[in-house]
């Protein structure tokens, strides 16, 4: 844990170390493993956002998120499965999903069944902080897991970037600014999300990304995440070379995420 994790976060991963204590005494990661083996290969995260981005189209992970911490309840008709077929069917490249309990109402069951009823690779979005979840992504279907800079530390982030691997998960690391970037990169992950919303204020700001361009190594697959909220936003990010994006909102608060999908990107 860096020290200016911020507040909310700290709360957070205070959380997910009960949580792991938890499920850990009913389910243990010996267990864990065993369901993992019965799950069906990895889908290729990276593989499908990579295949948009070379055939010249945007390459978007599409969020499937019943609420947030900051926003409350944000889409009350939540059905993963119609929303995961709503997505692929407008061209989705991926699927995160919140799997967070106390604080985005997720679980993991949306997750299978978001992945069941489509064939796009899923991000399981949560707050990873022990190996222990690692695995269970795994075990539940996920194809990638997301590793958030800002509450790891350096041997941390090794240490679960190390099992995801030896599980055959894609993963994307988080950063929300500089010296994130710079820890980050250390990693062997090609895959970089660049965080817009400033986790101490809520504040969105697409200068974020920006501001990191000039530091992104060749061979690293960018992903721009939160503050997509138009076409222009789209427009501006692929001008600047800029073509993979996370969205959840702006999706989820659409009566037809599918469509507010093909709206914003195609």
């Amino acid at each position: 844990m860096t020290l200016n994790t911020p507040t909310i976060l700290k709360k957070i991963v205070d959380r997910k170390f009960e949580e792991v204590r938890e499920r850990s005494a009913s389910v243990s990661i010996n267990e864990l493993h065993g369901l993992a083996k019965e799950q069906d290969g990895c889908r290729g995260f990276q593989a499908a956002l990579a295949a948009k981005i070379d055939a010249g189209l945007p390459a978007v992970i599409s969020e499937i998120k019943k609420a947030s911490p900051s926003k409350g309840v944000i889409r009350e008709h939540f059905v993963p499965q119609d929303i995961a077929r709503s997505y692929e069917a407008a061209g989705a490249a991926c699927l995160s999903v919140l799997t967070d309990v106390d604080f985005f109402q997720g679980a993991d069951d949306y997750l299978k069944q978001a992945r069941a009823a489509c064939a796009l690779p899923v991000l399981r979005k949560d707050f990873m902080v022990d190996p222990y979840q690692v695995v269970e992504a795994r075990a539940i279907g996920a194809d990638c897991i997301l590793l958030i800079a800002a509450c790891l530390s350096d041997s941390q982030m090794k240490e679960l970037d190390d099992c995801a691997r030896e599980l055959g998960m894609d993963v994307l690391v988080e950063v929300h600014d500089e010296e994130e970037f710079d820890r980050a990169v250390a990693l062997p992950s090609p895959l970089l999300g660049i965080n817009n919303r400033d986790l101490h204020t809520f504040d969105l700001t697409l200068d974020t990304t920006y501001g990191l361009l000039h530091k992104v190594p060749e061979g690293t697959l960018l992903v721009t995440e939160s503050g997509i909220l138009a076409k222009g936003d789209v427009d501006a990010m692929r001008s600047k070379n800029v073509n993979a994006f996370l969205v959840g909102e702006a999706f989820m608060r659409a009566e037809d995420p599918g469509a507010e999908l093909k709206t914003l990107f195609f």
